[in-house]
């Protein structure tokens, strides 16, 4: 059965309605975002920084600030400390980043008082609707850590075990993904995925089911994995979640597809302990409203 964006977002329908705090959301494409997950029922919010400036971002989209509540703070670091500080008081249900550089913003989620750190290393999962292919697939990490070390692959494979439980994802299949599909020891990503399928069979790694090294064609592809006699493997064509050797592949692949295939998809940064919305700029409207969607349904999971 194919598995869709709508089906999350109809998941929204039997929970109380989720609200994200936004760190200087005197950001159009935020706020964009924000009416058109408001005006869906997705989620609420809360706006935090300028208020004239957050203003003069909002008239043109037709935003009516009295349907928001704000929080007026001018100076950027301080509207993101208000703005997680929120989420880690449970005033709202997770984080946004809007008009802040990036370092900004993660300084604020690892602040040791108010932030959501959780002693895990933080990654970035991308849920991907895609046109020919039956299962949601669930990519990481694409944005977040260059090249992972084998340890944090296994905490880069546990945060994404969040997302797909909260998405109703029940023992994904976990593809470690490398250039071949055998063990080359002159090839490192494919000794990792090795050992990870090792520690999977040997109970160190459960919620999951592990099977690598694996090309991406043996991954997504039944008709490859077919052809190509892997008949023997765990995963034949039907993985949930693509393990990236490194940020380079991974990056390479997610803008492949956004740019030149038919998709759905909403970005999420795990390790955290409540859902944190980090888009790409480039990334348009509807995604960063499935985000929002995506956000909204962990931190359901996450609260329960």
């Amino acid at each position: 059965m194919k598995r869709t964006f709508a089906e999350l977002i109809a998941k929204l329908n039997d929970i109380p309605m989720k609200k994200v705090a936004v760190a200087c959301a005197q950001d159009q494409a935020a706020l964009e975002a924000i009416k058109t997950a408001k005006e869906r029922g997705i989620a609420d919010a809360i706006l935090v920084g300028d208020r004239e400036k957050i203003k003069i971002a909002a008239d043109p989209l037709g935003i009516d600030l009295d349907d928001f509540e704000i929080l007026d703070i001018s100076d950027d670091y301080e509207a993101a400390l208000k703005a997680v500080e929120l989420v880690h008081n449970r005033a709202a249900d997770m984080y946004m980043k809007g008009h802040i550089d990036t370092r900004g913003f993660l300084k604020s989620v690892l602040d040791r008082d108010i932030g959501l750190r959780t002693g895990s290393p933080l990654s970035h999962v991308c849920v991907f609707e895609i046109e020919g292919i039956d299962q949601l697939l669930f990519l990481t990490d694409v944005a977040f850590i260059p090249y992972p070390s084998l340890e944090e692959k296994v905490s880069i494979i546990r945060n994404t075990l969040v997302i797909t439980g909260a998405c109703g994802i029940i023992n994904p299949k976990v593809a470690p993904l490398a250039a071949v599909e055998v063990v080359n020891p002159k090839m490192p990503p494919t000794m990792d995925a090795a050992e990870l399928t090792r520690m999977y069979r040997e109970g160190e790694i459960t919620g999951c089911i592990i099977d690598g090294p694996l090309s991406l064609d043996l991954a997504i592809n039944r008709e490859a994995a077919a052809m190509k006699g892997a008949t023997d493997r765990d995963i034949q064509g039907d993985a949930d979640v693509l393990l990236f050797p490194n940020i380079d592949a991974g990056n390479l692949v997610y803008k492949t597809l956004v740019n030149t295939a038919k998709v759905h998809n909403g970005n999420i940064l795990t390790g955290t302990n409540a859902p944190v919305i980090l888009t790409s700029r480039s990334d348009d409207c509807e995604s960063k409203v499935n985000s929002i969607a995506l956000g909204a349904v962990v931190a359901d999971a996450m609260r329960q």
